[in-house]
């Protein structure tokens, strides 16, 4: 993709703050930093997102998100936690039209970031939740 700025850091042709890259992904501190050590790991091949996946690779990039956490786990003085957050689509907040999964560091309960979850559980019946694990389990099995 001629104007994607995540190929254009993979190809060099952006400067970034790389932290890894192998033949299937590139690591890089995201310019935003929306807490200390924000950092994002993409793959090397432009996907749009996670629904554009294929096993391998998924395989590829998702076996790169421990070696992620763990380094930023051990290079961030003060971390507690780690949201690790891939956006898909623009209703769910992606802005990069590249698949890309955030690493935000956690140091406190005040920091710059927030995530809330919100209980819904009155809103479903049983009848609800059974009926949508059975088509999602059915479908599952006959991917397979």
């Amino acid at each position: 993709m001629n104007d994607c700025i995540f190929c254009k850091i993979i190809n060099g042709e952006v400067p970034s703050y790389k932290i890894y890259e192998n033949e299937f992904v590139y690591s890089f501190l995201d310019l935003s930093q929306t807490t200390y050590g924000h950092t994002l790991l993409v793959p090397r091949k432009h996907v749009q997102d996670i629904f554009a996946y294929d096993e391998n690779l998924a395989k590829n990039v998702f076996s790169s998100v421990p070696l992620i956490a763990k380094t930023l786990e051990e290079s961030l003085t003060g971390l507690k936690g780690l949201n690790i957050i891939n956006n898909n689509g623009t209703i769910a907040g992606q802005s990069v039209f590249h698949s890309h999964i955030h690493f935000i560091p956690r140091y406190n309960d005040k920091d710059t970031f927030t995530l809330k979850f919100t209980d819904n559980s009155k809103s479903y019946s049983e009848n609800d939740l059974t009926g949508l694990a059975n088509k999602m389990s059915e479908k599952i099995k006959n991917e397979n």
